[in-house]
C-alpha cells in the first residue's frame, strides 16, 4: 500500500513539472503609485480650493487623492478684479493666485507669514495664497471694516529697499514734505506752516520708496485704502491695525488733503 502511495506522489510532482513556472505577484497599478494627493483650503463653507488651482464643492472631491475635478478651469479667477488682485470669494482668490502668470514663485516664498522680522516665511506658493487671501491689509479699511465685497487679495506686499528715484525727487522740486501729528489732515499741517497742500503732488508720495524715506515704518510698508494716506500707523495704534508699519493707498483715486484717521499720521506735500 505505502508503496502504491509513493508512486502516486511521484505522479503528481512529475505532472506539476511539466508546466512552466510563474511568479505570482500583486498586481502595482503605477497610476496610483503616481497619483498626486492635493492640499485644499478649509475655510470655506461649500467651496475649496486644491493645490493644483481647481474649484469645486466639497461633495465632488476625490475620496483618494483629494483633489478636484481637473473638468473645470483651472487658475480660475470668477469674481476677482485682475487690476487689484482681490476677489469677493476666498477659493477663487487662491485659485487665481496660483496661476505662474500671476504670483512669481521665487518672490512669494520671500514674504514673511507675519509682521516681525523674526517671523518665518512661506515654504510653497499655496501657502502663501492661502494666507495672503485670508487676511491681507490691501482689503481693509483701518479697524476691521472691509474696503468693499472684494476683500480677498492676494498681491504681493510692497516693501521696498528704500532706494527713491531720482525722477519722483525731481518731481518734488519745490515741495515741503511734512509728517503731520496723530489724526491731522494735510489740509491741516500745511496750514500749520502757512502753506497749502498740493493734491497732485499725493500720487508722488504714495509710494514706498518715499514713506521709508521720510519715516521710520518699522520695515513694513503695506498697501491698504484709505483717504489718510500716505501716512504712518502710531505706535499705540491696536494691534490688527498694524503699529508702526506704513500704509499706501490702492485706490489712487482716495488720495485727498482733507483725510484722516485718528491712528496714522500723514505724510504731505505742501507749498
Amino acid at each position: 500500500m505505502a508503496r502504491y502511495r509513493l508512486n502516486f506522489y511521484q505522479f503528481l510532482l512529475n505532472l506539476l513539472l511539466q508546466f512552466p513556472a510563474r511568479n505570482f505577484a500583486i498586481r502595482r497599478d503605477v497610476s496610483l503609485q503616481e497619483k498626486h494627493i492635493c492640499r485644499t483650503t478649509v475655510q470655506g463653507r461649500y467651496l475649496l480650493s486644491d493645490d493644483n488651482g481647481h474649484v469645486c464643492d466639497a461633495l465632488s472631491v476625490d475620496p483618494w487623492s483629494r483633489c478636484c475635478p481637473q473638468t473645470g478651469e483651472k487658475f480660475s479667477c470668477q469674481g476677482c478684479n485682475h487690476l487689484s488682485q482681490c476677489c469677493n470669494s476666498y477659493e477663487f482668490c487662491v485659485s487665481c493666485c496660483l496661476n505662474p502668470s500671476r504670483t512669481q514663485k521665487e518672490l512669494a516664498l520671500k514674504v514673511k507669514i507675519a509682521k516681525p522680522m523674526t517671523a518665518g516665511t512661506y515654504t510653497t506658493v499655496f501657502d502663501f495664497c492661502c494666507g495672503r487671501c485670508r487676511h491681507n491689509s490691501e482689503s481693509v479699511v483701518h479697524e476691521n471694516a472691509y474696503s468693499s465685497d472684494f476683500h480677498h487679495c492676494f498681491s504681493l506686499p510692497s516693501n521696498s529697499s528704500g532706494t527713491v528715484d531720482t525722477n519722483l525727487e525731481a518731481s518734488l522740486a519745490g515741495i515741503n514734505i511734512v509728517i503731520g501729528r496723530q489724526g491731522e489732515s494735510c489740509n491741516s499741517v500745511c496750514r500749520s506752516k502757512g502753506q497749502s497742500c498740493v493734491p497732485n503732488k499725493l500720487l508722488v508720495l504714495n509710494k514706498c520708496e518715499l514713506l521709508q524715506k521720510y519715516m521710520s515704518c518699522n520695515g513694513a510698508c503695506l498697501a491698504s485704502i484709505g483717504s489718510d494716506q500716505p501716512a504712518e500707523v502710531v505706535g499705540d495704534a491696536p494691534r490688527h491695525l498694524n503699529p508702526g508699519a506704513c500704509l499706501y493707498t490702492r485706490m489712487q483715486t482716495m488720495l485727498s488733503c482733507d483725510g484722516s484717521h485718528q491712528y496714522t499720521k500723514r505724510l504731505c506735500p505742501c507749498a
